[in-house]
């Protein structure tokens, strides 16, 4: 059943973090703490009962696929599974044709996929709500989940200063439109060669510092936080990326200069030993495993509000 006829006001969609405002960002995030803490204590929170979410993966998965995948179950929905290999997209279907099809049947899409482009196209043709679960550009649904996990363990992120350390890719550009809209400091150091593009930069320039030194980029930092370094789809500058980025490892020197309270973040997966040491992700101050069972929550509360607008809480 397509849920056009069944949506409360105007459609809307997730690509990228500024689609929700400050305030639709406070409310999914209290309703992600509240479905959570449901979650924790075993109380049934099915608000998308007979709802149905397709997943649309061009690029591979785990933690996206099993949070999306849990999370809808856990709403009392169902999920469709579709890859490249396995649907028209990979036989040439033009994406817009594939959005037209699955968008009637279904009443929520997820998309994991290369160019922005790509998912701006689907979204122009889809009838129901589509979600970024990360293209090149950006990872909103990450950056969700990563603020939920530090508003948990230290509150209000308003005011505090975070360091992005490594690559000037998706996380980083996410955590850039985050700072702006929540109001707090982003610190981003990377190598010569893969900074930041100024076009990209725009309004957000007031909320931003950028460092030669990683060092000094964590200096009273509150949150430090990184990625990989070679990102899917660059396989290819892996070994000159690992030359450039070999300074930017995240270590117990680094923490050491930020806030005493300061905790690590990964979007995961890690390779321990290059974009951050095992002494740092394994340690006291990492919070990267609830930070992963936070994609599934931010989503959930995500879903729902896509779906359903504002709900009282309950």
């Amino acid at each position: 059943m397509t849920q056009a006829s069944n949506q409360p006001g105007p459609l809307r969609h997730f690509l990228q973090l500024r689609d929700l405002n400050r305030d639709e960002i406070d409310y999914v995030l209290r309703r992600a703490a509240l479905i959570k803490d449901k979650f924790k204590r075993y109380q049934p929170h099915m608000t998308l009962h007979d709802r149905t979410l397709a997943m649309v993966f061009e690029k591979a998965s785990t933690r996206t696929r099993v949070s999306f995948e849990a999370g809808m179950y856990q709403l009392g929905g169902s999920v469709i599974n579709l890859t490249t290999s396995d649907s028209q997209l990979g036989r040439s279907e033009p994406i817009e044709d594939t959005a037209r099809v699955v968008s009637r049947m279904v009443d929520v899409i997820m998309i994991r996929t290369f160019e922005q482009t790509r998912i701006e196209r689907f979204a122009a043709h889809s009838r129901v709500p589509v979600i970024n679960g990360l293209t090149n550009e950006f990872h909103p649904c990450q950056i969700l989940a990563d603020i939920l996990t530090y508003i948990e363990h230290r509150g209000d992120i308003a005011g505090k200063t975070v360091a992005w350390i490594g690559d000037a890719n998706n996380m980083a550009y996410t955590w850039l439109q985050a700072a702006e809209l929540l109001g707090f400091k982003l610190h981003v150091s990377t190598p010569k060669g893969y900074e930041l593009e100024q076009e990209r930069i725009g309004t957000a320039a007031s909320v931003l510092s950028q460092f030669d030194d990683p060092r000094q980029a964590c200096e009273g930092a509150h949150l430090v936080t990184t990625d990989v370094w070679t990102s899917m789809g660059y396989e290819s500058e892996n070994e000159a990326r690992r030359k450039a980025f070999a300074n930017w490892c995240v270590d117990a020197d680094m923490m050491s200069r930020a806030d005493p309270q300061a905790l690590f973040m990964h979007c995961l997966p890690a390779h321990r030993g290059e974009e951050v040491t095992g002494e740092v992700i394994d340690g006291p101050q990492s919070v990267v495993w609830d930070e992963a069972e936070n994609r599934m929550h931010a989503q959930k509360a995500l879903m729902e509000f896509l779906l359903l607008g504002r709900l009282d809480q309950d």
